[in-house]
């Protein structure tokens, strides 16, 4: 739609692997350097892996312009089969007959290892190249392997180039996996781009599609990084949203407002990474100090209660409406008591004016029940009280 009103002659930010739009980044360069040298190895297996949109569809795609003509080529887009489908995959991309519905895997790799002789007599070279390759199971990873031990005395008449997300790497670092590991011979993981990377990787693809003019100012790239993170594929789809935007409007180039609404129809949860992670730090951050200010004030209240609680088990206060209780705050030191049994006594009753009645040989509390008054000794401390 706006390909007409900027001058362009096709749009440039489509998300179709087009080797012509590859924007070789050091990372790229390498990866698609990697990829050439596991080919032309006699190794059995190639390894590519890179987070979503990363770009390593286009890296193969590009790796498969650059192999000579003798070069057989199998794709298995969709992994996610069983044995026997993957088997007949593979079949069906070499062009290889076998029996209708038929489900034995020794028939499948019978066929295919006799495709792989005829190959290697013709001077071919026989690549399987395996998309979304993290969705394998043991099962189908273990089949794949034994497919690679065919072999002469200097090569392997078969090879495996495996395209998966991050966690392929965990999966093939596995101890079960370890042989399958050991046949790598090259392997190589594609990041996002830096920011001084996608000016020129955005002014590549423009470029490519034939635009005369400065579509996206200096200014404006900060904010792509920060609404894509690097990744190829999200920058395409928000350029291309932008352009979009920038056409509708009747403007000559991209501004920020644009910009962030083009980011916001890709995805709405961009501007939450982008622009607003610092204030979800913040809030994350008053959201703990909330946590831990609860957690000291009810330690706080839990300490204040126990405090009260031991003061009334030492005192024995309690009030007239929840016991008809009265109590002398009366503590005596165990010592004394010993010592002056007496005494003590003498002093406590002369509070109540109950008579005294203390006889030689006999505990103090024995006489406090008798006479209406309490005797409580908690810790080593007697308290006689009023009832």
């Amino acid at each position: 739609m706006y390909i007409e009103y900027f001058g362009l002659k096709e749009s440039p930010f489509s998300i179709a692997p087009d080797p012509r739009y590859l924007y070789l980044s050091e990372q790229h360069r390498e990866a698609l350097a990697h990829l050439i040298y596991g080919v032309n190895s006699d190794g059995g297996f190639v390894l590519l892996t890179g987070e979503v949109g990363t770009g390593k569809t286009t890296v193969c795609r590009c790796l498969l312009e650059q192999l000579p003509e003798n070069t057989k080529i199998a794709f298995i887009i969709n992994p996610k089969l069983t044995v026997d489908e993957l088997l007949a995959s593979i079949c069906d991309e070499f062009g290889i007959d076998y029996p209708a519905n038929n489900k034995s895997i020794k028939v499948f790799v019978d066929k295919i290892n006799k495709y792989l002789l005829e190959n290697f007599e013709r001077g071919h070279k026989t690549v399987i190249i395996i998309e979304e390759a993290q969705n394998l199971t043991m099962e189908l990873l273990e089949q794949i392997r034994l497919l690679t031990n065919l072999e002469t005395t200097k090569s392997k008449l078969l090879q495996i180039i495996m395209i998966g997300q991050p966690e392929l790497r965990d999966i093939l670092s596995r101890s079960e996996l370890r042989q399958i590991s050991q046949r790598i011979t090259a392997r190589y993981h594609i990041g996002p781009l830096s920011r001084k990377e996608i000016v020129f990787y955005v002014n590549h693809r423009l470029t490519i599609a034939g635009a005369r003019e400065k579509l996206f100012p200096d200014y404006i790239f900060k904010s792509i990084y920060q609404y894509s993170h690097g990744i190829p594929r999200l920058i395409n789809m928000i350029c291309d949203r932008a352009l979009l935007g920038t056409y509708v409007q009747g403007k000559k180039y991209v501004d920020k407002s644009t910009l962030k609404k083009a980011a916001m129809e890709v995805s709405g949860d961009l501007k939450t990474r982008g622009y607003n992670r610092k204030t979800l730090k913040w809030i994350l951050t008053i959201f703990l100090l909330f946590l831990s200010a609860s957690s000291i004030f009810i330690s706080y209240f839990r300490y204040r209660e126990d405090i009260v609680k031991n003061k009334t088990i030492l005192s024995g206060v309690k009030t007239s409406e929840e016991t008809n209780y009265k109590t002398f705050n009366w503590m005596i030191d165990e010592e004394i008591i010993k010592n002056d049994v007496d005494t003590t006594y003498r002093a406590n009753t002369r509070q109540w004016n109950i008579p005294y009645q203390l006889q030689k040989q006999s505990a103090v509390c024995d006489f406090t029940q008798g006479d209406g008054l309490l005797c409580l000794t908690p810790d080593g401390v007697i308290e006689i009280g009023k009832r």
